[in-house]
């Protein structure tokens, strides 16, 4: 079994699948941070060099949905192949990083690929308030993180909303601005008491 755990930036996706994967006994797979051999020359030309940093992504997400599928274990993935392609490759494109041309290909790949697999067996989406993914970015003080504008996390979630609005899978979506699932246990378990229902009927 797949579960996929989706969200904006600052959502609360990695806390949130380590806590499932232990309450739960299940595998957790984190974002792979793989080398990616594109990375120096996107950062100097991005519109050059952002369609072959997406495609080795597109790669190496795409074996670990392969290694997945032929798991025997109960997988909990902190963010799916989809989000890469529907959020963050779709807003490079927005952004003019990525042809028409190039885009169109990328979107072939990605579509022949997931003609081998299927969808997760259920999607966990934290939805967020662009003021709470800020307090919760500044919170864990990440560098590299402190910089993002508003503007740019309010664009991230309208294509998040736009996807889950025509997803097609199973699908949980969890509002967590008023949620602290890390601190409070009655918070956990309604998250846990959600899933129990979909996945086992308990409730």
């Amino acid at each position: 079994m797949h579960i996929g755990v989706a969200g904006n930036i600052g959502s609360g996706k990695t806390t949130l699948t380590q806590m499932l994967s232990e309450h739960y006994g299940w595998t957790p797979q984190y974002e792979s941070v793989t080398y990616n051999p594109y990375l120096e020359d996107y950062y100097h030309d991005i519109p050059r060099w952002s369609y072959n940093l997406e495609t080795y992504f597109l790669a190496q997400r795409f074996k670990d949905l392969l290694e997945i599928s032929k798991s025997q274990d109960v997988i909990i993935q902190d963010r799916t192949i989809l989000e890469g392609v529907y959020i963050f490759v779709a807003n490079n494109k927005a952004m003019g990083n990525l042809s028409d041309r190039d885009f169109d290909t990328y979107m072939q790949l990605f579509d022949l690929m997931m003609s081998m697999v299927s969808l997760p067996d259920l999607l966990i989406y934290l939805r967020s308030s662009v003021p709470h993914l800020v307090s919760q970015i500044q919170k864990r003080g990440r560098d590299y993180e402190q910089g993002m504008s508003l503007e740019y996390l309010a664009g991230l979630n309208e294509r998040y909303e736009a996807w889950i609005a025509s997803y097609k899978g199973p699908l949980l979506i969890i509002d967590v601005d008023d949620l602290d699932f890390k601190n409070r246990p009655e918070d956990f378990a309604s998250v846990t008491d959600k899933i129990d229902a979909l996945l086992f009927g308990l409730f």
